[in-house]
């Protein structure tokens, strides 16, 4: 098997990263974030007053959305190469990321439907704003699916030389519980559980970034031990073959 699918898709991850702070730097309701205290009247005023900031952003991560796929898709080739009895780990995790990656076009579109028609009755925009929050913050069963799958793979993979390190398996596992607790943010408009609070937002988008860089290292060198394998058996079966 080539390695080099893989190491193309591993280094979108930093690109279109990069691509991702910068329309979220340029979105000026998200660092910081908008409050979900603000009024009908003051969130059509937001939109209002930011309305090219907010659609240049959104086209933008419209583009760009599911562009951290081939990234994950990786990670799904190198469960597929552990010493399971079966790959229905494999298989889970690729299906929640894409319903991940779903919810987070939904929040994408509803940022933009909100900005279309900043005429539109308040009440209107305040509710397609806070599907938008809804949508991007407390959707975390898909990645407790995710990183449990992962974690699983790992302890479960009892090969001689195993794909990933076990410590990967414990940081998956934290990962996803520091997480969880966004899914709260639809029962507080304040604190550190509202969708702007420091743990549904801050410590959510921090534990994301960081599982994020980390696990491309992680998989840089899995898929150089990859590629190592498979130039050592070349080689010995071109011995072979002499």
């Amino acid at each position: 098997m080539q390695t080099k699918d893989q190491r193309i898709c591993l280094w979108i991850a930093p690109f279109f990263g990069l691509l991702f702070v910068f329309a979220f730097w340029n979105f000026q309701g998200f660092f910081p974030p908008m409050s979900p205290t603000m009024s009908a009247e003051e969130v059509a005023a937001f939109y209002r007053d930011h309305l090219g900031h907010i659609r240049s952003s959104m086209i933008l991560c419209n583009v760009i959305g599911v562009s951290l796929i081939p990234f994950f898709t990786v990670i799904v080739v190198q469960m597929m190469r552990m010493n399971n009895a079966s790959r229905v780990f494999s298989y889970s995790y690729l299906i929640a990321v894409i319903n991940g990656g779903t919810l987070f076009a939904l929040a994408d579109l509803a940022w933009l439907n909100a900005a279309y028609r900043p005429d539109r009755d308040p009440q209107l925009t305040m509710l397609l704003n806070d599907l938008a929050w809804f949508a991007f913050i407390t959707p975390v069963g898909f990645v407790l699916v995710q990183n449990f799958c992962l974690a699983m793979a790992v302890y479960l993979d009892k090969g001689p030389a195993p794909i990933f390190p076990r410590w990967v398996a414990h940081f998956n596992i934290v990962t996803a519980l520091l997480m969880a607790p966004s899914a709260f943010a639809l029962m507080y408009k304040t604190g550190p559980l509202a969708w702007d609070g420091a743990i549904s937002f801050w410590l959510h988008i921090a534990t994301y970034a960081l599982y994020i860089a980390v696990m491309f290292f992680v998989l840089r060198s899995a898929v150089q031990k990859q590629a190592d394998e498979e130039t050592m058996l070349q080689s010995s079966w071109k011995e072979q073959t002499a």
